[in-house]
């Protein structure tokens, strides 16, 4: 059956649990390219277990329920759904290992009318299993693209926030490894078309492209190194829109404006001249004196 608004924003989506390791989190930083020079210590810190620091952006793949979608009796056309958003919030900076809960909800559905789809906000909000308390809220935006017409209250989606007129005040390109997709994966999204030629030709693509969380980490990479003395616990916020896929190897170039604690941010690959994440935004938290 086709999905319905009312439908949908009451879809339950059960509970998820997980139980993170070190090791887990080191594989994530490795995943993003972090420790590509093992003498950098400010890196080393996120991939060596001494006193080992965890990358903010990690929340996004932590107790994750899968793919809800397809999994779930949602109506979706799940074949068409395109990942065009991603917020986090940090409360408090994650830690080292963890046994964590997720809870997910539908939190708006904007239908853009027939044969134009439909805008779908989702959220989970992560907890410490063992003390209930809150580590950090991860929201997406799913644009389906198959799902036009599904109903609810006329409403427009709110304005992408706008960013600076004047040139940026930091720039940092990082380079990211031609197995980066292949790496990226092993932290449980396993869509073949970040993996097989066959896969991506299929859907369009010369050859397997990066993940949008993966860009999305290395944004938040750039953003913890130009502006954070790769301090995690000064990232309170990061939220991105996806606008163009990138390919394994190529470099991104994150320009970032700073205005006090609100830092905006653009995610470009120069070698093809497109803009792969536009209208970031991020909160940093004053460095501790």
């Amino acid at each position: 059956m086709p999905a319905q608004y009312d439908q949908l924003l009451q879809l339950a989506i059960p509970d998820s649990r997980q139980t993170y390791t070190a090791t887990d989190a080191m594989r994530y930083a490795l995943s993003l390219g972090l420790g590509a020079d093992p003498l950098d210590e400010a890196q080393l810190a996120y991939v060596y277990e001494k006193n080992l620091r965890v990358l903010p952006t990690m929340g996004v793949v932590l107790a994750h329920p899968g793919f809800w979608a397809r999994e779930l009796d949602s109506g979706i056309d799940w074949v068409k759904i395109v990942h065009a958003e991603q917020g986090l919030v940090l409360h408090r900076p994650l830690p080292p290992q963890a046994s964590v809960t997720g809870r997910s909800r539908i939190v708006d559905i904007i239908d853009k009318g027939p044969g134009k789809g439909a805008l779908v906000y989702y959220e989970r909000r992560i907890f410490d299993a063992a003390s209930g308390e809150p580590l950090c809220t991860s929201t997406q935006t799913l644009f389906c693209r198959g799902d036009g017409g599904i109903g609810g209250p006329a409403k427009a989606a709110a304005p992408p926030p706008a960013m600076p007129a004047r040139a940026p005040d930091l720039v940092c390109d990082i380079a990211t490894d031609p197995r980066m997709a292949l790496q990226y994966r092993l932290n449980g999204d396993m869509n073949p078309l970040h993996a097989d030629p066959a896969v991506a030709r299929k859907a369009g693509f010369e050859r397997p492209i990066l993940h949008g969380l993966a860009t999305y980490g290395v944004a938040g990479h750039a953003l913890l190194q130009a502006v954070c003395g790769y301090d995690a616990s000064r990232i309170a916020e990061i939220a991105a829109r996806f606008t163009a896929p990138v390919y394994p190897g190529e470099t991104l170039r994150t320009e970032i404006w700073v205005d006090g604690e609100q830092v905006s941010f653009t995610v470009r690959v120069p070698v093809r001249d497109v803009v792969a994440i536009g209208n970031g935004r991020a909160v940093i938290r004053a460095a501790r004196s």
